[in-house]
């Protein structure tokens, strides 16, 4: 038998999934939400107007179909609006990482023959030292959040809200194919230079989607975010479209809040002044909200923030639900667009003490919809779902990076076996739930057992006088390698003897073994970070060796 295949009407419409599709027409005439971002506040109908401006404002510039324009920005209303705009004419936005060195900004740069660059006053003098290095750049825009720019060392077409109120207030953005790409950015924390990732339209399409449903359904307490919250990325735009959650944001019509620059005492007073009702970040920001200054004066009650790039620790759990929080983990990667899975909290289980509700919080949830998601051993093999067999996340989803830009051969390596490779150690439960053991390449391998460091990191955080901490192998001669702890002290209290006082609950439990004690303890003011908040525990190797 085949498969019947009706062939359509020649005059019924084939509808494209194209990003303008999630601005429909319930969002432009949204009136009671509205966009917030420094001293700006739009209305839905005004972002729809100011998009079309823009658009109108690149194609002036000679952007079109194919072209890619580079944005350098804090997280902002901007930002927003180029998610949209810059796709909408069928350009490519890439969402360049200001946190890289410029020396790799300029090869991202130049890796994704960028043609147009809109940088904010704090970078100009970076895009001043590489702008004659810049192959394929015709040119810059200005952002600015003063009324008064700075004059830029360089000539630009002019400054963002000037060239805006010139612009038309209408556009008709046009049909072209789902599979144009729509974005790219580029990877951090690899060896050698950064890989850039790319995503089409309807990729992104599927995964606001997807994401909407999630944000619906991912508590039995009620949604984490509906048309009557409000909403503020505390991840960096440039990181994976603030993993996607403007998009999802927009489609839904709430209320969103852009900070600028990441300080956690304004990342706190606009929660409680702006009624923030749902965030996401990594658990080091969330951390700096917490022991903030205005935190003193927030009630935090009712936030619910959903924390990846890094594993929650049982420890901030427990801290955050303490404040009224409700702390969800989600799983992904750049590659992923990200989401792959996220924390799924049932009645049963929101009823449950803190403690106990914090072991299901920090594990990375229960894959998302139309997410395929298995574990292999090192041949390839498929492994059982039972909670204690381990092996790499592999995965499908319609909404996952193809390959990397212009390095075919490493996207074979990533697709190899037709699923996608995450390098991360993993079980999966019974109930679905995943539980993220390591990376391949932070695992402690020590007298022939594999130790995580996320889970010596989670029990070691529930220690009152610790305030962050940092677990990586250090090389041993006799059992290869062995655990070692960097931590920042939340007081003077805390010494290498109370530390292991306090695992040795664990040893004795059976949870952990006594190898996996840490060997040495270091006390520190900070632990190092990459450019989008995660540990970096590369660097923190290096610096130990």
């Amino acid at each position: 038998m085949t498969t019947k295949i009706l062939k359509p009407s020649e005059s019924a419409y084939d509808y494209p999934l194209l990003i303008k599709r999630i601005l429909t027409s319930h969002q432009r005439t949204e009136q009671r939400n509205v966009i917030v971002s420094g001293e700006h506040r739009f209305s839905y109908a005004q972002l729809n107007e100011r998009i079309c401006r823009l658009a109108n404002t690149l194609k002036q510039l000679g952007i079109g179909p194919g072209d890619t324009v580079a944005v350098m920005d804090w997280d902002s209303h901007r930002y927003l609006e180029c998610f949209f705009a810059v796709p909408m004419l069928g350009a490519i936005l890439h969402t360049v990482n200001i946190r890289l060195s410029p020396a790799q900004i300029l090869y991202t740069m130049n890796h994704a023959e960028d043609d147009l660059v809109l940088v904010h006053d704090d970078f100009l003098p970076i895009v001043e030292g590489i702008k004659d290095q810049l192959e394929t750049v015709r040119g810059f825009v200005q952002l600015s959040d003063d009324t008064t720019p700075v004059a830029p060392a360089f000539t630009t077409f002019g400054e963002y809200e000037q060239l805006l109120d010139q612009a038309e207030a209408d556009y008709a953005f046009p049909d072209f194919d789902e599979n144009s790409v729509a974005t790219t950015f580029y990877t951090t924390g690899t060896t050698g230079n950064p890989k850039g990732v790319y995503f089409s339209h309807r990729q992104l399409v599927l995964h606001t989607l997807n994401m909407v449903n999630t944000l619906s359904t991912s508590s039995s307490e009620g949604p984490l975010l509906d048309h009557a919250g409000s909403y503020m990325p505390i991840t960096p735009m440039f990181h994976v479209h603030a993993w996607g959650i403007p998009y999802a944001a927009t489609m839904m019509g709430v209320k969103q809040v852009y900070p600028g620059r990441y300080e956690p005492n304004t990342l706190a007073r606009l929660i409680r002044e702006e009624g923030v009702t749902f965030s996401h970040c990594v658990p080091t920001i969330l951390q700096m909200v917490l022991q903030s200054d205005q935190a003193r004066d927030t009630d935090f009650s009712g936030w619910k923030v959903i924390i990846g790039g890094s594993a929650l620790t049982s420890g901030l759990a427990e801290q955050s639900m303490a404040l009224g929080i409700e702390p969800f983990s989600a799983y992904g990667m750049s590659e992923t667009c990200p989401l792959l899975c996220i924390t799924r909290m049932t009645s049963e289980l929101s009823a449950r003490p803190a403690d106990e509700q914090a072991h299901w919080r920090v594990k990375a949830g229960q894959p998302s919809n139309l997410v395929d998601l298995e574990i292999w051993d090192p041949q390839g093999n498929p492994l059982p779902h039972d909670g204690v067999s381990t092996g790499e996340v592999v995965t499908r989803a319609p909404w996952l990076t193809q390959s990397y830009l212009n390095e075919p051969e490493k996207g074979d390596e990533l697709w190899s076996g037709g699923w996608l490779h995450t390098g991360d150690i993993a079980c999966i439960h019974p109930d679905g739930f995943v539980e993220i053991k390591d990376r391949i390449k932070d695992v402690i391998k020590t007298g022939g057992e594999w130790i995580s460091s996320l889970e010596l990191e989670s029990l070691i955080s529930t220690h009152p006088d610790v305030a962050a901490v940092a677990v990586i192998g250090i090389p041993d001669e006799r059992w290869g390698e062995r655990p070692s702890a960097l931590i920042v002290p939340s007081s003077g209290n805390l010494t290498s003897a109370v530390l292991e006082q306090h695992l040795q609950q664990y040893v004795d439990s059976g949870r952990i073994n006594k190898w996996a004690v840490p060997k040495t303890i270091k006390l520190a003011d900070d632990i190092p970070k990459t450019s989008v908040g995660k540990i970096d525990k590369k660097l923190i190797r290096a610096q130990w060796s």
